[in-house]
């Protein structure tokens, strides 16, 4: 278990400070920002709570500055300070301006009140100065009765922090409209929860000490809800600026998907009329390269399908369309996407100057009732991703030729 600690203790510190170093740059350019300061102290705190406790470091740090085991100390100050950066983003997230400023003042002069009889008080009791571990130090020291009351005002003053973390949490996520958020303010609920589980578990083994009462069982319980609850908690407050890189992600990958299940039909629609499209493809091969814009490469083949669709309808009439329909022995809906499909696969298995004078004797236009476009782009692409679909199926199958049943 020791060496999960220690993992667990080694991910928290590089988790808080690679997200402080995120947020930095932010920082440099929105100086005037409160609940930006707030948030990057809070991510730097979170790191160094865990890093300056870590067993390779503590001795190191406490030999430099002379006093065996000032770690706890440092660690404790950071989180009574991370406690506090957390009430500022909340309030200024979740308030108006005006009254953000007056909240933020009420809690940054509480926790700092609480800080500076922290500090006074750790100096007057101290944890026990001959240690192996971080874990074993508190579990030493409680056992005197001075620290163990130093250890009960530590505790009341995170449980007030977390619990007050909990509540503006679940309020602002109720405020807020934007997905990310959402999930952000809830994973920081959950992270402060399990640090209020932390606090009570850490309370029953100093109870314990004076009750006669063995609570070491729980140390695992303790050290794995703070730490874990610490790591929810910088992800929770870090989700908002790259969860929108997820939806972006997934946006792109959504329509390069689209525009590559549309290739067969839009391929075959080009060949027939290189004209529909505007920036014709260098080569079969690559067209498969993902565009640079795939979202626009997407509406762009959309509307090339549709125009090639309309070209082709004009040398097919609906005798014609039910004609190839029965002999396939398929439905003569051509306002399905089968249909639809069905259409351009008999069109397309006639020679070119067939096709060219059809258009010509039809005049431009096709009794071949259209089915109209959709009126959102996204149940337009589904649609068409059917036809597509169906086109090559067809191709595949080839239950008679295509052109079966259509006039020379």
């Amino acid at each position: 278990m020791t060496l999960f600690y220690t993992v667990l203790a080694w991910v928290c510190a590089i988790v808080g400070l690679a997200a402080f170093a995120y947020r930095l740059p932010d920082l440099l350019r929105r100086r005037q920002d409160i609940a930006l300061w707030a948030l990057c102290v809070y991510f730097l705190c979170s790191g160094i709570s865990f890093l300056v406790d870590l067993d390779q470091l503590r001795l190191h740090i406490s030999g430099f500055f002379g006093l065996p085991n000032i770690t706890s100390l440092i660690t404790q100050v950071a989180v009574v300070v991370l406690t506090a950066a957390q009430q500022v983003v909340l309030v200024y997230w979740s308030s108006p301006p005006a009254e953000a400023r007056a909240m933020a003042r009420r809690r940054v002069s509480f926790f700092g009140v609480a800080l500076v009889v922290l500090v006074a008080a750790s100096l007057a009791v101290g944890p026990v100065t001959k240690s192996e571990t971080a874990t074993s130090t508190i579990l030493l020291s409680i056992q005197d009765g001075r620290y163990a009351l130093y250890m009960t005002f530590y505790l009341l003053i995170c449980a007030v922090g977390q619990f007050e973390t909990v509540r503006l949490s679940l309020r602002f996520t109720t405020m807020a409209n934007r997905q990310w958020l959402k999930v952000g303010m809830r994973t920081v609920t959950v992270g402060a929860s399990m640090i209020l589980v932390y606090c009570v578990t850490r309370g029953i083994q100093i109870a314990g000490t004076r009750l006669d009462y063995d609570a070491a069982a729980l140390d695992p319980v303790q050290w794995t809800c703070g730490s874990v609850g610490a790591l929810l908690q910088i992800f929770g407050w870090t989700i908002p600026s790259w969860g929108i890189r997820i939806t972006l992600a997934r946006g792109w990958l959504r329509s390069y998907r689209s525009y590559l299940r549309l290739r067969p039909l839009w391929w075959a629609l080009y060949e027939a009329s290189p004209d529909i499209a505007l920036d014709p493809p260098r080569s079969w091969l690559r067209d498969l390269v993902p565009p640079r814009d795939p979202h626009y490469s997407l509406y762009r083949r959309v509307i090339e399908i549709r125009d090639g669709q309309l070209i082709l309808r004009t040398s097919l009439s609906l005798a014609d369309f039910s004609r190839v329909a029965r002999s396939l022995e398929l439905p003569e809906d051509p306002t399905s996407p089968l249909g639809e499909a069905l259409q351009v696969r008999a069109v397309l298995s006639r020679p070119a100057q067939e096709r060219a004078d059809r258009a010509d004797a039809c005049d431009a236009t096709s009794d071949i009732p259209a089915r109209p476009p959709y009126e959102d782009f996204r149940d337009e692409v589904d649609w068409l991703t059917r036809v597509a679909s169906q086109f090559d199926a067809l191709g595949r199958g080839r239950p008679a030729p295509v052109g079966a049943g259509l006039p020379s």
